[in-house]
């Protein structure tokens, strides 16, 4: 089973978010999506019906998103299963600390060993109309 198939999204957390939003739009160009952030959408070059996205997003100082690690960032990666990547964790012996559906897709959070919080995102499935 193929596990992360790429990073979903950088999360930090910023004194202003909104005017270090407004700075890197500036001086490096990067146009925010929405009010919180950049997402970058990207193809996969080893699937090239596979498209994706990575957001960019800084967060308040005092979010409790990232809870229970301390550090000041959290990384969110993209799998194609999330419930057979919660099975395989969970018989390695890795405790799941939340999941949630969401019209953004589905996520899972589990902590590294240096106590980070990693979140685990399989997108929502795309439907033709």
């Amino acid at each position: 089973m193929k596990r992360v198939i790429g990073i979903g999204g950088v999360f930090f957390k910023s004194k202003n978010p909104a005017d270090l939003i407004a700075w890197y739009e500036k001086h490096l160009g990067m146009k925010p999506t929405w009010a919180g952030g950049v997402v970058f959408e990207w193809k996969d070059a080893g699937h090239p019906g596979r498209s994706g996205q990575t957001v960019w997003s800084p967060f308040k100082a005092d979010t409790d998103y990232f809870k229970p690690s301390a550090e000041p960032y959290m990384i969110n990666y993209v799998v194609d299963d999330l419930e057979a990547m919660i099975g395989a964790l969970t018989r390695e012996g890795i405790t799941i600390e939340g999941q949630e559906d969401s019209e953004f897709g589905r996520f899972a959070w589990i902590m590294d060993p240096e106590n980070r919080r990693v979140e685990l995102w399989e997108p929502p499935k795309k439907t033709s109309a």
